[in-house]
């Protein structure tokens, strides 16, 4: 099982896909050579001292470059069934200006690149490799060749033979270096491909950069949706839940007047706790997302939020449009945090919340009369600061902070508004 596997290993696995990799080399000399004629003839122009027919290669270049790149790609894809990666398309439109950015744009003359300068010197290396395996093939099979001779030829020269056993032993050495030389210039010439052919570096990291922004948007929209359906569940389930086992308490200890002393302890304390227990879960529902900034806008959501507090806050929301969900959670977190802080650490008085729609940015302010002093950057200070502005850069808001000690501290955010 050993030698079968060592076998397989030394004698097969060599020659695996080397028949398409070798085709691939074979049909790139014909495209890596197209180029080769109209660099000849500009030369022979410069050489000649001609200078009206100088420009003509240099046109003939730009306008075969295209079909010799949709070529290239067509080669791999066919031959070893790769899709060789396309650079961001200039623009659309077939007017002057849309020519005008393909000529100067840096994809045109890459592609240029490659096929004047790249393909020729690839052309070498796939000429080489091809007079291996053809010599490879030729020396294997020496002895067919000597068989295929006249037998008086045969027998006038027996020393050729022996030579014939050498050029064999040479021939199945090309044979086994074939692969491995193919294989070498594939990958020298996909690189070249991906590199001169796809788009550059710059165009990578663009793409990149907006994948990863479309990726993230899916996955907070995704986390808001998903808070909405705790929010329904929590509200329609548990709570009603605990209304219901509330008011049937109530009822018991209303209707169960013969109870004893300590049956009815018992009953006022489950109950006690079954209201209690309402109101943290009201607190954890809006927490999550309050079904009134779903249903009403962010305007009814933060006079709620408002009304609810200690102290008083005035809400002025001017939005002719709301923004979209994602960003509305946001901006309702942000106040609702900010006001909690205000609440619990501030000192204050009363405080503002401002919220304004200016084009394509919703501008929140949120300000308070306490005793400022506010650290962004401490740590453990209680502030809740450096949580808000995570909040916030995660729909690539803005977020700053103005607390001088005595006050007022003002919070402002601006959030993007999808269009």
């Amino acid at each position: 099982m050993q030698l079968t596997t060592w076998l397989q290993l030394v004698l097969v696995r060599p020659f695996r896909r080397a028949g398409h990799r070798t085709a691939l080399v074979a049909a790139g000399l014909p495209l890596h050579l197209a180029v080769v004629p109209l660099w000849l003839w500009l030369l022979g122009t410069m050489a000649a001292l001609v200078p009206a027919l100088t420009p003509l290669p240099v046109l003939l270049t730009l306008v075969v470059t295209p079909l010799l790149t949709v070529g290239q790609r067509r080669r791999y894809r066919a031959l070893v069934g790769k899709d060789l990666p396309r650079p961001a398309a200039p623009g659309p439109g077939r007017n002057w200006k849309s020519a005008v950015r393909r000529l100067t744009g840096q994809a045109l003359w890459r592609q240029v690149c490659y096929h004047a300068v790249a393909g020729p010197l690839l052309a070498v290396l796939d000429l080489a490799v091809l007079a291996v395996w053809a010599t490879a093939l030729v020396a294997a099979s020496i002895y067919v060749w000597i068989w295929a001779l006249p037998p008086q030829w045969r027998v006038t020269d027996l020393g050729y033979t022996t030579q014939a056993a050498y050029i064999t032993a040479g021939g199945l050495a090309l044979l086994f270096l074939g692969p491995r030389l193919t294989s070498a210039l594939v990958r020298l010439d996909t690189r070249a491909a991906e590199v001169l052919l796809g788009p550059s570096r710059t165009e990578k990291l663009a793409r990149r950069v907006a994948d990863l922004a479309e990726s993230r948007a899916g996955a907070l929209d995704a986390a808001d949706a998903e808070r909405r359906r705790i929010e329904r569940d929590l509200h329609d389930g548990a709570q009603q839940r605990l209304v219901s086992l509330a008011v049937n308490l109530g009822l018991a200890r209303s209707a169960l007047g013969d109870l004893p002393e300590d049956a009815r302890k018992v009953i006022d304390e489950a109950h006690r706790e079954a209201k209690e227990a309402i109101a943290e879960l009201n607190n954890l529902v809006r927490g999550l997302h309050p079904a009134v900034l779903e249903d009403r806008g962010l305007d009814a959501a933060l006079s709620g939020l408002a009304a609810r507090l200690p102290i008083p806050v005035h809400v002025a929301v001017d939005m002719p449009q709301r923004p979209s969900p994602t960003v509305e959670a946001v901006a309702y977190f942000v106040v609702s945090e900010a006001l909690t802080n205000v609440v619990k650490h501030a000192r204050a008085t009363r405080a503002d919340v401002t919220v304004e729609r200016i084009g394509e940015t919703l501008l929140v302010v949120v300000t308070d009369d306490g005793a400022g002093g506010a650290d962004f950057a401490a740590a453990g200070g209680g502030t809740g600061l450096a949580g808000l502005a995570k909040r916030v850069a995660s729909v690539d808001g803005t977020f700053s902070c103005r607390s001088p000690a005595g006050g007022p501290t003002v919070i402002t955010v601006e959030l993007p508004c999808a269009p």
